[in-house]
Order: C-alpha cells, then sequence, then structure tokens
C-alpha cells in the first residue's frame, strides 16, 4: 500500500475528523482507510463492489439518521 495515491472524502471534517481515504491509483481494487490512521490497515474492495456501494450512498439507501 506504500505507492497508492489517497483520495480523501470530500465530506470529511476540515479538522481532521470522519475521514475516508480512497485509494485512486490500484486498477480494479478500492482501498479505503481511516485518514487519522495512515499506517494502520485498509480494507480493499473490489472497484466495482466499491462503485456500487457509493452509488447506494447516494440515492439515499442508507438512512443516515
Amino acid at each position: 500500500m506504500s505507492t497508492v495515491i489517497w483520495h480523501k472524502s470530500s465530506h470529511s471534517s476540515s479538522n481532521g475528523g470522519d475521514c475516508v481515504e480512497v485509494g485512486i491509483n490500484v486498477p480494479g481494487l478500492a482501498p479505503v482507510r481511516d485518514s487519522k490512521d495512515p499506517q494502520g490497515p485498509a480494507l480493499v474492495f473490489l472497484a466495482a463492489a466499491w462503485a456500487d456501494f457509493i452509488t447506494d450512498v447516494q440515492s439515499g439507501k442508507f438512512p443516515t439518521s
């Protein structure tokens, strides 16, 4: 994971809290980590599964309250 380029969520707060980062240069995969723990573990999803998850989140499939 040392060569992964990480992209922080645009919904992350500016004070460093609640940050999710996704690796953007790993073909076919979507590594995901907590930016507050960059040396910690990353979950790795198939890119298609991650894209489906993002679509479901954006469509409101998972209520926030």
